[in-house]
């Protein structure tokens, strides 16, 4: 069973933090929780979180200092980063930490579940058999179990999961598992019966669907939350899938 500590100096994010994922089913059986820098260090070293997410400012002190202190006293935990701040500048210090991920509160659901799931295939080498997804069993675009799907496409899905938000393509996939783009885009067709950028848009869409229904956001931020920084690509690509624009969507529900 997996450990994990999670801190940040306001209470009723520790407990929405804890509420945000079904943590039991993902395979964490012991969730600790500190207020405080001290604290943090203190219940880190004793009971060894297996992961442990940091608030970027813990009152006047900083969630990556507090990670570069336990990785100087080597514990082998891994390390995610929350903040209300999107300042490059916070972001920059956590990647000198070797965070895996810097979520922007408030944290939403899908982005913590991907970053949650990419490290238990990608750094535990664990499943995800029984955790959290709606149908815990099945990919919300493809409709298959995902133990019907190799470890590759497994793990490409968990990094599109991961990283929708950000500017991914098949060429920077395939060069991260060092592997040929067209070599590797053939095999996703073949298992998934998909191209990787019409996977890709179509869990872009699912996360763009789920926000307009969920929240007053304005249709251009929830674009550029879930890759989209031209607005017009966004109304194209969200028509061609749904049939109906994202404020007819809004309107109709």
């Amino acid at each position: 069973m997996y450990k994990l500590l999670i801190v940040d100096d306001e209470p009723q994010i520790l407990e929405g933090m804890r509420r945000t994922l079904d943590w039991e089913s993902y395979g964490f059986g012991r969730i600790e929780t500190s207020e405080t820098y001290e604290g943090a260090i203190t219940k880190a070293v004793e009971f060894m979180p297996d992961l442990a997410i940091f608030d970027v400012c813990i009152g006047k002190d900083r969630g990556y200092d507090a990670i570069r202190k336990l990785n100087e006293l080597r514990l082998p935990a891994k390390y995610i980063i929350m903040s209300g701040y999107g300042e490059f500048e916070y972001a920059q210090e956590a990647i000198r930490c070797g965070v895996k991920d810097y979520l922007l509160k408030p944290v939403e659901r899908a982005k913590l579940q991907g970053v949650v799931e990419k490290i238990i295939v990608e750094d535990w080498h664990g499943t995800l058999e029984g955790s959290d997804r709606g149908d815990r069993n099945a990919d919300p675009v493809l409709g298959v179990r995902y133990d019907s799907l190799s470890k590759l496409t497994n793990r490409i899905l968990m990094m599109v999961k991961a990283e929708y938000a950000q500017n991914m393509s098949l060429k920077g996939v395939a060069e991260r598992f060092r592997m040929n783009g067209t070599y590797l885009g053939q095999l996703f067709l073949k298992e998934t019966q998909m191209k990787f950028s019409e996977y890709l848009m179509a869990y872009r869409m699912l996360r763009a669907q789920e926000r307009i229904l969920t929240t007053d956001e304005k249709i251009a931020a929830i674009a550029l939350s879930v890759g989209y920084p031209n607005l017009n690509y966004f109304y194209t690509h969200f028509h061609a899938y749904f049939g109906k624009s994202p404020s007819d969507l809004r309107r109709k529900e």
